[in-house]
């Protein structure tokens, strides 16, 4: 808690130095409620930017694990609140403890592609992200980031927006029968991806 303290000032600085960030939308995530943030994912560096668009307030962000090797770098993510998850391995763990971090009004942040976009192009999403939110009962922001490059991705000095987008509202991420679960699935996938298009039509550069 106390580097998050120290360093977050200092890499709000920096990061809007090298890279000229803009937030939009922000209003859509509410102080004291919990709330699952699902955002495109393109740079190793996205979930910085989201932690600086909610500047000074603390959230969970699921890494993946292979990221915890290096004591040093297990730290740091550590103390800006990474929480390391067994991709494919059914980390039920993982899971049931940030649902109960939501539950009680922490934010959590995921990226439901679950793994970088090396073109810039939206990809597969996974269910992680509905079944966390479904299950602690809480609202699912879409989040998409913009840079304003030739290909969409991240360089250093170009300006990015982070936009966040109306909660989709948790009574709706419920799956009540288990019979339809993925066709429910299926719809929520769709849902979010309409909105990471509209975000995009809205505020592209």
């Amino acid at each position: 808690m106390l580097l998050y303290i120290i360093f977050l000032p200092i890499v709000w600085l920096v990061w809007h130095i090298l890279w000229r960030i803009r937030v939009i939308g922000r209003e859509n995530l509410v102080k004291g409620r919990g709330f699952v943030i699902a955002c495109n994912h393109i740079s190793d560096l996205d979930p910085v930017y989201i932690v600086l668009a909610w500047f000074g307030r603390r959230m969970r962000i699921l890494a993946k694990q292979e990221l915890f090797q290096n004591p040093v770098v297990a730290f740091v993510l550590s103390s800006f609140g990474a929480v390391p998850i067994a991709r494919g391995k059914g980390d039920t763990g993982t899971l049931e403890r940030v649902v109960e971090e939501c539950k009680n009004g922490t934010g959590l942040l995921i990226f439901p592609e679950g793994t970088r976009s090396k073109t810039g192009e939206i990809g597969p999403l996974k269910s992680g992200a509905f079944v966390v939110a479904g299950q602690a009962g809480v609202d699912m922001v879409p989040c998409r980031i913009l840079y304003n490059t030739p290909n969409g991705r991240m360089k250093l000095f170009c300006r990015v927006r982070i936009c966040f987008g109306k909660p989709i509202p948790a009574a709706e991420l419920k799956v009540e029968d288990p019979k339809h679960s993925m066709a429910t699935l299926r719809a929520l996938k769709h849902r979010l991806l309409d909105a990471w298009d509209t975000l995009y039509e809205e505020n592209h550069f």
